[in-house]
C-alpha cells in the first residue's frame, strides 16, 4: 500500500518590501505611544509618529509597533 505524499504547507504571502501598506490597516492602527495618527514612509518602511517623534518599522509587510524597536526621528525629519 502506497501513501500519498503529506501536504506541504501553504507558504504564507509576504508583502515585497515596495509594496504599501494596506489603507485600510493604516486608518486603524495608531501609535502606541500617544494613540495618534501615523503615516508611511514608503522608502524607509516605516510608520511615523510625528506626535511621538518616533518610526516604527514595516517588516516584511508587518508594522512593528514596539517602542522598543521604534527610531526617534531628528528634527530635520519631523520638516518633512
Amino acid at each position: 500500500m502506497t501513501s500519498a505524499p503529506a501536504p506541504s504547507a501553504p507558504s504564507a504571502p509576504s508583502a515585497p518590501p515596495s509594496s504599501p501598506i494596506d489603507t485600510r490597516l493604516l486608518e486603524l492602527l495608531v501609535c502606541p505611544v500617544t494613540k495618534g495618527p501615523l503615516s508611511y514612509d514608503r522608502e524607509r518602511q516605516e510608520l511615523v509618529s510625528h506626535s511621538a517623534r518616533l518610526a516604527y518599522p514595516v517588516r516584511d509587510g508587518i508594522p512593528v509597533l514596539l517602542e522598543s524597536e521604534a527610531r526617534t526621528l531628528s528634527d530635520e525629519e519631523l520638516q518633512r
